[in-house]
């Protein structure tokens, strides 16, 4: 097999190699705790009501059945360790150390651009292995144009998480990332791409580094602009615009429940790995185009579940819903809410890849009202997951974006 794990000879950081284990112990935990989990009672708005009132008990307790008697974990840790895996220390601007967990394919290439995916909740660096696979497919490690880094952030997975005694945001999380891509060597520049929480790092990265050169996101939270009704749409773009609505007034509970009450969730869920498949599940049902393999979604729920991901990672959305006795941090600037905050423009060129179920799906004229758009790819099929439902389609956007956006950039270097 090619070898894409050679670290950059410009690297500065101590990187140690990675493989994805959990011990038995813990494991036969989780499937004890598992096996004596109960299904809440059949009622209305679990057996009659289709998933409008969120997962039945029915998709339960198949899934829940599955999951003790066929699903194999170790599946998905080989999938894992079938890449090159490394840890690394890194400062974020607050000078906490951040062990940071990363999947990387390094190029040889002397002039290859470093690139960053970045996940978000309730995902993981999962969702990007089918992208992965398509580089390691098309290219060689002497041929292959980026140096790709996929790293879990900061709270999530492998990484570790926030300071127990400080005020956490994506701002200071999004500055490990940076100090990550510095540290790797990247110093000359790189470029950001994300989605979900991923796109605001990458908003972030773009608007505060000189470094990075630039930013493609495929969520683009974007509020009506004030001339929004002059702005032009096509059909597909007027299809779609009243799924932002529909998720704001029937989906975003959980967003209000993870900002105001952090604390209580992460406890909730930590009880209970099927209180944790249902509330994360419903997530993968209903913001995807198709329902996925119950397997992906066992995947990263379990992973969740063997890392105790949930609250140590949720801490980006107090600054969504603005919680008045924290201070207010940067990240309050490139979050989104539905009554609307400006976002702060980026000059610097941008991608933005458009799938037509994703949850707030914005125009591309809306989005050019906040950067500088120089590549939009236009989707019929794909929801929020995107490089999870539809990685051939995103990779192929950012492959168009990321010479429009090396070559501005590193001309500019402005924002």
């Amino acid at each position: 097999m090619a070898d894409f794990g050679k670290i950059p000879s410009s690297a500065t950081l101590n990187i140690n190699p990675f493989k994805a284990h959990v011990d038995d112990e813990k494991l036969q935990q989780f499937k004890q705790l598992l096996k004596l989990s109960p299904i809440g009672p059949a009622c209305f708005e679990n057996t009659n009501c289709d998933r409008r009132f969120g997962v039945t008990r029915e998709w339960l307790t198949n899934a829940k059945q599955h999951w003790e008697t066929d699903y194999d974990w170790r599946k998905c840790e080989d999938r894992t360790n079938s890449f090159p895996n490394f840890k690394a220390t890194v400062k974020d601007n607050k000078d906490n150390d951040i062990e940071v967990q990363f999947l990387a394919l390094f190029s040889e290439k002397e002039d290859a651009i470093p690139i960053a995916f970045y996940h978000g909740w309730p995902g993981s660096i999962l969702e990007f292995y089918d992208l992965l696979d398509l580089l390691r497919s098309r290219y060689s490690p002497q041929d292959l144009p980026y140096h790709v880094i996929v790293p879990s952030l900061p709270g999530y997975c492998y990484t570790s998480g926030p300071p127990l005694d400080q005020d956490y945001a994506v701002d200071i999380a999004s500055s490990a990332m940076h100090n990550l891509m510095i540290g790797l060597g990247f110093g000359s520049g790189y470029l950001a791409q994300g989605g979900d929480l991923g796109s605001f790092v990458s908003r972030y990265l773009a608007l505060t580094y000189e470094e990075c050169k630039g930013m493609h996101v495929n969520l683009m939270m974007v509020p009506p602009p004030e001339n929004a009704r002059e702005l032009e749409m096509d059909e597909l773009e007027k299809e779609a615009l009243p799924r932002g609505p529909e998720f704001y007034d029937h989906g975003f509970g959980y967003n209000l429940e993870h900002g105001t009450r952090t604390a209580t969730i992460g406890l909730v869920l930590s009880a209970s790995p099927l209180a944790l498949l249902a509330w994360i599940g419903e997530k993968f049902l209903e913001w995807t185009d198709d329902d996925p393999p119950l397997d992906k979604i066992l995947d990263d729920v379990t992973l969740y579940w063997l890392t105790d991901t949930f609250p140590r990672c949720i801490y980006p959305y107090r600054g969504n819903v603005g919680d008045s006795s924290l201070p207010r941090r940067a990240s309050s600037k490139v979050l989104a809410t539905r009554k609307g905050r400006a976002l702060p423009y980026i000059s610097k060129p941008c991608g933005y890849s458009f799938f037509r179920y994703e949850l707030v799906p914005v125009p591309r004229s809306w989005a050019a009202t906040t950067c500088n758009l120089v590549a939009y790819g236009q989707h019929e099929r794909g929801g929020h997951f995107a490089a999870m439902e539809k990685p051939a389609e995103l990779l192929a956007d950012v492959e168009e974006w990321i010479p429009k956006a090396w070559n501005a950039g590193k001309e500019t270097g402005g924002r």
